[in-house]
């Protein structure tokens, strides 16, 4: 079975950073693109970034994050990262991270089998 565990999220104020962490076990991670979404009450999921499965390979970042996002793997670790800079109140969401068994990006949740159980990034003002 495989298991998502994401870690990383907090309080922190605007202009600040934070680095997400998810941990995947129980499947091949190192054959999965991984992703990672936001969510806030009341509204859809949305798309944040994605990372094919071979490390240091194509990656895709939503626009509201582009240049201040970066998402990572490392497949040794099993483990896929998202370091977050320059962050803006907006940003306040629960954030998921995301597996898929095809080793392309999408931007789509509909295509991610595997999801974690969330953490809340909370940007003030």
């Amino acid at each position: 079975q495989v298991q998502l565990v994401e870690s990383g999220g907090g309080g922190v104020q605007a202009g600040g950073s934070l680095r997400l962490s998810c941990a995947v076990s129980g499947g091949p991670f190192s054959t999965y693109a991984m992703g990672w979404f936001r969510q806030t009450p009341g509204k859809e999921r949305k798309f944040v970034a994605a990372v094919t499965w071979k490390s240091g390979a194509s990656t895709d970042y939503a626009d509201p994050v582009k240049g201040r996002f970066t998402i990572s793997r490392d497949n040794a670790k099993n483990t896929v990262y998202l370091q977050m800079n320059s962050l803006k109140p907006e940003d306040t969401a629960v954030y998921y991270c995301a597996g898929r068994r095809q080793g392309w990006n999408s931007r789509r949740s509909l295509d991610y089998g595997y999801w974690g159980q969330g953490t809340q990034v909370t940007v003030s003002s």
